[in-house]
């Protein structure tokens, strides 16, 4: 059986543990239990234990358990999954932010869709950092330009870089991709006085987390190490 409780308490411990080595502790750190596939009893519990932050996927499942959860009024919901256009109101609408921003018409439609009674919509440009054919994402050349773009929209707040680093890396290889992506923001913040506030890397899973927050990683992505093989197949 599955013991969040325990498996919730390891990877504070991991955390801890990767910081030891830099220069930053756990409060500059947002760790999103990806949900996806996990019945809503599963993120109680891990909001009773003090965790508050869940990523979901897919726009129809994650509107359910909102809805089931609607009395965890401090919950935060991260949309981490593919966007597509017919679904950017509901996203919108529904999300505190988007990881996953692969295209400056896909931002706009956020934008649009963000209701004025709301705070603006945290964003991350996805970028396909290891250039991988199977990946969504920005290219490293694109950046710039659509990150310039995503932060003169009014309704978003642009944070910063996401990426899903290669399946099955080595752990040198891993180091490598979170520290290209270090590096990448530094240079895209760099580019325009729009950007110079951008401070999120939104890298790093259950197998790779502890390579991405020595890199910078800001927000790690932590589904199976939490919950354990999806429940809602």
């Amino acid at each position: 059986m599955i013991n969040i409780p325990i498996n919730l308490n390891n990877i504070n411990c991991r955390i801890r543990q990767a910081l030891a080595t830099t220069d930053r502790c756990t409060k500059d750190i947002i760790l999103v239990a990806a949900s996806k596939g996990q019945p809503s009893e599963a993120i109680r519990i891990a909001y009773a234990l003090g965790q508050k932050h869940f990523g979901e996927n897919y726009l129809q499942e994650a509107l359910k358990k909102q809805q089931e959860l609607s009395d965890l009024s401090d919950i935060c919901w991260h949309f981490i999954g593919p966007l597509q256009s017919n679904k950017a109101r509901k996203i919108a609408e529904n999300f505190d932010w988007v990881h996953t921003i692969d295209k400056a018409k896909i931002a706009e439609k956020l934008n649009i869709s963000r209701q004025d009674n709301q705070p603006p919509l945290n964003v991350c440009i996805q970028v396909n950092i290891s250039e991988e054919e199977s990946k969504s994402g920005l290219s490293v050349q694109e950046c710039s330009e659509v990150s310039t773009a995503v932060a003169a929209l009014p309704r978003l707040n642009l944070r910063g870089l996401m990426t899903i680093p290669q399946h099955n890396a080595t752990e040198v290889e891993q180091r490598k991709t979170f520290k290209a992506m270090s590096k990448l923001l530094l240079r895209v913040r760099d580019s325009s006085p729009q950007l110079t506030t951008l401070d999120t890397l939104s890298m790093g899973m259950s197998s790779d987390l502890e390579a991405a927050l020595q890199e910078g990683a800001t927000i790690i992505r932590v589904g199976s190490a939490i919950f354990g093989p999806r429940w809602l197949l």
